[in-house]
Formats: C-alpha cells, sequence, structure tokens
C-alpha cells in the first residue's frame, strides 16, 4: 500500500505511532511534502525493509533507533533538510544495500563502523556538510560498488590510499570535498568505470598506472596537478571524457587517447586539457570527428611553432548532451479519439497502440554520454520488466546536477493497441517495489512518478478508504493524529474482540478437518493483497464466485478464490477442498498455499499460474499456437497427476472434473490439475468421513467429462 502515496502532495508529520506496526515491511512516502522529524519509534517497526522517504521536507536528525532494524534493506531518505550526524548504530545493518542520504544536511565524520557493512552496496552521501577524515576502512566494505561524497568538506583530508585497493568499486565521486594530498592511483580497481576527483586541491603528478577498460569518465580536473599527461590514457575502449582542464600540467598533448575506441554507434570523445601549461605536441593531431580536443589557455596555443591547432585553441563550452527520441515514421498519424502512438520499433508496421508514462531517474549513472548507451539501456529495463525491447522507448532524457540522468519512458503493449489490467497493476508493481536489478553501468535509479493516464481506472482508487488502509499498513499523518490514534484504539479493541472469537472458531475447525502445512490467512491480508479485490486484479469468475490475482505479504504470487458472499453455496466444496489439497503434493498438482474463513467469507489461496488454463490456450483465440511437443508434455503432466491421486494418494482421490480450463500452466508450461471442489476421497475402509463401498450422491461435474458408469448409476465404486 506504500506504494499508493507516491506523489500525493500529502504534508504534516510522522507520528510515533509508526512503530506499533511492527510487520510492516515497506514504508514509502516518496514526493510529498511530509515535514518534522522522523520518529525514533520507526526503530521499533522490526520487519521493516524499505525505509522510502527521500524527496519530502524531513528535518531533525537520524534517529539511533533506525540502526536496530535486522532487515533493513534500503534507507533511501535523500532530498530532504536531515541535519546531524550519521548514527554509528547504523553500522548493526547487516542487511542493508543502500544507504541514499544525498541532498540533505548532515554533518559530522562518516562513521569508520559502517565498514562492518557485510551487504552495503550503494554508498550515496553527495551534497551534505560531512567534515573529518574520509575513513580508510571502506576498503573492509566485501560488495561496495559505488562510492559518491561530492560536495561535502573533508578540508584537510586527502583520498586514503586505500580506496584504490576496493576491487569491488565501480563508481567513485569525490568532486568538491577540499581534499589535499596526492591524486588516487586507482589503477588496483579492476572493474572501474567511473572516476571524479575534480575540484579539489590536489597536487603532485598524476599516477601513471593503467586504469580500468571499461573505464568510461575520467575527471581530474580543478586541482593543482603538475608533471605531464601519463601514456597510461590511451587506448581504454570505453573513455568518453577525460578532463584535466585547470591544473598546471606540462609537457606534451597526448596524440593517441582515442586508440581502440570504435566510434560508431554516436559514439564521442571529449579531451579537455584547457588552463594547464602544456608546450608541444608528442605527435600531430589527427583525431576522429567524433574527437573534441580543447586546449585553449595553454602556452601551446600561443606558440608560433605551433601549426593546425587553431582549431583546438578556441573556447568552447561544451554541455553534457541530453535529447529525446526520433519520432521520424513514415506511418500514417494513430487516432485522435484516443492517445494512441505509434510503437516505433514494433514488428508489425505503424501499430498504434496507448502507452504508459513513466518519469525514472538514475542516481549514479557510470558514464557521461547517454546515447551510446541508449540501446543497452532499453534492453536492459525492458529485460528486467519482462517487456520486449520495443515495449520500452526513451521518450526524453536530461541530465542534472549530481550528475543524475532524468528521462521519460513509455511503456507500450505488446503488438496490441492496450495494456491488460494486470498487465498495468504489474508493471506499476515492478518499479515501486524495486524489483528491477540495479545495473553496473547504470547504477541505482529511482521512481519519479508512474503516470498511467488512460488507464487511471485501472489502478485502485485513491480514496478515503484507501488512505485508511495505508494508514493501517503504516503511514500515519501527525496533522491527523488525536483522531487517529482515537480511532486505531477502538478499532484495536474490537479487532482484538473479533480476533479472539475466529480464533476459538478456526482452532476447532483445524482439529476436525486435519490441515497441515497451509496458511490461515485474515480477510485484512486478502483484502491488501488483492488492492480491495479490484475489478482490475480479477482474472476468473464461475459458479463458485470470482479469482483474483494477488501478492501475499511474503511476495508469494497468489490466486485467491472467493466464494459469492453472503451465500453458503460451495461450502462442502470448500472444506473438501482445503482437506484434500493439504495432504497432496505432487509437481504437476496446483499448491493449496492458504484459506480464509471469517464470518461469511470463504477463500481458497492457491499459488499463481501465469500461464492461465490449457483451455485458453487450445482456443482460436489463442496468440500463438502450442506445439507438438509442448502439447505433449502438458498431456504427460496431467496424467501424472491424474495418476498420483488416484494410485499414490492416501486415501486415492477421484477428481471427477478434469477438463481442459481445469489444466493450468504455471511459467514454464508445467501442466497443474486443479478445481479440486468436486473431488471425493476413494470409497475404502476404514476411511475418516467416508463410508465403505461406495457414496452415492447427486452427480456433479460438467457433463462429457463425467465417467459414464458414475453418470448412470451415482455410485463410486
Amino acid at each position: 500500500m506504500g506504494r499508493e502515496l507516491l506523489r500525493l502532495n500529502l504534508s504534516g508529520t510522522l507520528a510515533p505511532e509508526l512503530g506499533q506496526l511492527s510487520r510492516m515491511k515497506i514504508l514509502d512516502f516518496m514526493w510529498n511534502s511530509i515535514g518534522g522529524s522522523i520518529p525514533k519509534e520507526v526503530g521499533n517497526i522490526t520487519s521493516l525493509e524499505l525505509l522510502l522517504l527521500n524527496g519530502n521536507q524531513l528535518t531533525g536528525s537520524l534517529p539511533e533507533e533506525i540502526g536496530f532494524v535486522p532487515n533493513l534493506n534500503r534507507i533511501q531518505i535523500d532530498q530532504n533538510h536531515i541535519s546531524g550526524s550519521i548514527p554509528k548504530s547504523f553500522a548493526n545493518l547487516n542487511k542493508t544495500e543502500h544507504f541514499h542520504m544525498n541532498n540533505n544536511s548532515l554533518s559530522g565524520q562518516i562513521p569508520p563502523e559502517l565498514s562492518r557493512l557485510p551487504s552495503l552496496v550503494h554508498l550515496l552521501l553527495d551534497n551534505n556538510n560531512l567534515s573529518g577524515y574520509l575513513p580508510p576502512e571502506l576498503l573492509q566494505l566485501p560488495k561496495l560498488l559505488i562510492v559518491q561524497l561530492d560536495n561535502n568538506n573533508f578540508s584537510g583530508s586527502s583520498i586514503p590510499s586505500s580506496y584504490g585497493n576496493i576491487t569491488t568499486l565501480l563508481k567513485l565521486s569525490l568532486r568538491n570535498c577540499s581534499l589535499e594530498g596526492p591524486a588516487l592511483d586507482a589503477s588496483g580497481i579492476p572493474q572501474l568505470g567511473y572516476l571524479d576527483i575534480s575540484w579539489n586541491q590536489l597536487t603532485g603528478p598524476i599516477p601513471s598506472g593503467k586504469l580500468a577498460s571499461n573505464i568510461t569518465t575520467i575527471d581530474l580536473s580543478h586541482n593543482r596537478l603538475n608533471g605531464s599527461i601519463p601514456g597510461s590514457f590511451s587506448g581504454l575502449p570505453n573513455l568518453q571524457r577525460l578532463s584535466m582542464e585547470n591544473n598546471n600540467l606540462d609537457g606534451s598533448v597526448p596524440s593517441d587517447v582515442w586508440r581502440n575506441i570504435d566510434f560508431s554507434g554516436n559514439r564521442s570523445l571529449i579531451l579537455d586539457f584547457h588552463n594547464n601549461a602544456l608546450t608541444n605536441l608528442s605527435n600531430p593531431l589527427t583525431p576522429p570527428a567524433n574527437v573534441t580536443i580543447l586546449l585553449s589557455g595553454n602556452p601551446i596555443c600561443t606558440s608560433q611553432n605551433q601549426l593546425n591547432i587553431s582549431q583546438y585553441c578556441q573556447s568552447i563550452s561544451v554541455v553534457v548532451p541530453g535529447g529525446s527520441t526520433n519520432n521520424n515514421t513514415l506511418c500514417p498519424p494513430c487516432s485522435t479519439d484516443l492517445p494512441h502512438e505509434n510503437i516505433l520499433r514494433s514488428p508489425i508496421p505503424c501499430l498504434c497502440a496507448i502507452p504508459l508514462h513513466v518519469d525514472y531517474r538514475l542516481k549514479s549513472p557510470g558514464f557521461w554520454d547517454f546515447v551510446p548507451y541508449e540501446a543497452e539501456f532499453q534492453h536492459y529495463l525492458s529485460s528486467g520488466l519482462s517487456l520486449s525491447s520495443y515495449q520500452l522507448e526513451v521518450s526524453t532524457f536530461m541530465w542534472e546536477e549530481g550528475p543524475r540522468l532524468k528521462m521519460n519512458l513509455k511503456l507500450f503493449p505488446n503488438n496490441t493497441p492496450l495494456f491488460n489490467s494486470g498487465e498495468v497493476l504489474r508493471l506499476r508493481d515492478m518499479f515501486t517495489g524495486w524489483l528491477i536489478t540495479d545495473s553496473d553501468i547504470f547504477g541505482p535509479y529511482e521512481l519519479i512518478d508512474f503516470i498511467p493516464g488512460w488507464y487511471e481506472n485501472v489502478l485502485p482508487r485513491r480514496t478515503e478508504s484507501s488512505l485508511s488502509t495505508g494508514a493501517t499498513v503504516g503511514i500515519v499523518i501527525a496533522a491527523f493524529a488525536a483522531a487517529a490514534i482515537l480511532s486505531s484504539l477502538v478499532t484495536l479493541i474490537i479487532l482484538r474482540r473479533r480476533s479472539s472469537q475466529i480464533s476459538k472458531r478456526r482452532t476447532a475447525k483445524r482439529i476436525q478437518m486435519k490441515i497441515d502445512g497451509v496458511r490461515d490467512l485474515t480477510f485484512e491480508e486478502l483484502s491488501n493483497c488483492t488492492s480491495n479485490f479490484s475489478d482490475s486484479a480479477l482474472i476468473g469468475q464461475g459458479g463458485y464466485g470470482k479469482v483474483y490475482r494477488g501478492v501475499l505479504a511474503d511476495g508469494t504470487g497468489a490466486a485467491v478464490k472467493r466464494t459469492q458472499q453472503g451465500s453458503l453455496q460451495g461450502s462442502e466444496e470448500f472444506f473438501t477442498e482445503i482437506e484434500l489439497l493439504s495432504r497432496l503434493h505432487h509437481r504437476n498438482l496446483v499448491s493449496l498455499v492458504g484459506y480464509c474463513d471469517e464470518d461469511n467469507e470463504q477463500m481458497l489461496v492457491y499459488e499463481y499460474m501465469p500461464n492461465g488454463n490449457l483451455r485458453d490456450h487450445l482456443s482460436a483465440k489463442a496468440k500463438e499456437a502450442l506445439s507438438f511437443p509442448m502439447r505433449l508434455r502438458i498431456a504427460l503432466g496431467s496424467s501424472r497427476g491424474i495418476l498420483y491421486l488416484h494410485t499414490e494418494a492416501d486415501p486415492p482421490i477421484y477428481h471427477r472434473d478434469i477438463k481442459s480450463s481445469n489444466i493450468l500452466l504455471d511459467s514454464k508450461f508445467v501442466a497443474k490439475v486443479s478445481d479440486f471442489g468436486l473431488s471425493r476421497l476413494a470409497p475404502l475402509p476404514a476411511m475418516e468421513g467416508v463410508a465403505p463401498g461406495h457414496v452415492s450422491t447427486v452427480v456433479k461435474g460438467t457433463p462429457g467429462y463425467l465417467d459414464p458408469e458414475y453418470f448412470l448409476t451415482h455410485n463410486l465404486t
């Protein structure tokens, strides 16, 4: 539910009562106007995994108590006004991978104790008021990929030489930190892709060691470095920018830095050497057209002996490129009745569809120029979203201070004009749940806004009741604290009484039914996981009731089968299926995850089958026909499931309603027999609940799929 509080223009403060929600996993309140401080009671939320409070107006200091939240994976509090020091207790966060605390007013020293964090991947502390010395102990972090500390004040401190031995490091950015001493020798960092130690007071020569071959950006500018430019900067195949301007470098201008660089695919290279003391050329400059060399402010530009370099001696301001996707197309305009757009790279020519829009930002990219990486980015993100590459389009991108890369994305449906509701919800959940794996080159990302546009009616409405549910999940606005506290106390008393009554009924039921390994779920849990049984989560409907797709609190995908409200229809099937499925475990049988029995609510919760049922794949409406080998595997899998029921289950079980719609297919098209509501235990002597001989009853099942003898005699023998 926290994801629904993204960018709602909410204000107020966070109340201490948050700490009572000990089972909450995600506290997501990004991009609002919440003020005040983070209450120390947040440290009582022992199940918390994601603390997402960036983009608000928070003040005060960081509570030490947060350092004792055992499962915390991500602290994302950037772009607030939080002050004070980083608590040493944060060294206890053994599962934390992401410290995103940039753009605040944090002060004091970076605690050396943070070197004890075994899982830390990203340390983003730029744009604060941190001081003191840089802790050399960061070398001890076994998984550290990104260190970004720009725009702090480590006056009098030098760059620890140990940073040159952080072998896991991909990006090191220490721009404008008032650092002194020598430049870092980074030749011992085998995967380093981005190095920025500019705008400091570094002195001495530039280290001559060879940097990693995948480095894209080297910025040593605006220091006091002297000596010559090492030849080790030549031949780096992925280099995009080498910035050494405003130093005291002398000697020759290197003439082969671009060696080994493939300039196809809009690749370019910036060599910025202006305002140094360079006096000559090592060889004539004959760079490719995609190379920009800046030499203004060097003696070489005023020497009478140097010819044919005037083009490099002009004062040119190099701007980090932004851009937009080329929308030129030979296709006719799409219909204006709906917000259709051409899918530019669709395999179906001139296909029009309604896209989703996503505002997205790379918080610490490992490159200077995005254009050569755009195709790779589209492949990376579309794969992470389980989309085809052509379904994702970078509409616009723009560099922001940081540097950070903001972009607008368009997501298109797969060869159809519209997304279905389930796909819209799935994509939103991928972004808001941080389910897309970070990339080495693109770094950590953040969702700024998910803009459904035309699909707005698909998402759960942000009504008063949804905010109330959100409060239950964990967002408490202090502006309404008095009313909320009183309401919570009353609700808590009622729920405890009701819970006690329900618990007694459930205990009796468990004794009667012999259920093993099946979760007893509450109505509230299932309501939350299906967005209050939203129509957008509906995936099926039958005589029993409706089936909804959902995700349980532990991340398990589930199909929730809900009986018709206020009706006892299906009660016999309900108890039969719980008892049967709880004792069945086979690869080709659908698994029962849990059930709910509260008042007039009866629900069964199964594992979710992404590929639906066999009937849909055999119908003429199927998008792609099943191949013969796949049909054979499905038939064999179904047969194995039925064989298990008849011969290996104890006691044996007869399904009585085998048909293609009751054969479900998982993500790998493994067949699983489902719908045991009409099953019967085989009539064996001494079997609990069933008389020996046969069970005579009204014939149940689908005509045409029943055993003929059973259909005629009503006897199961």
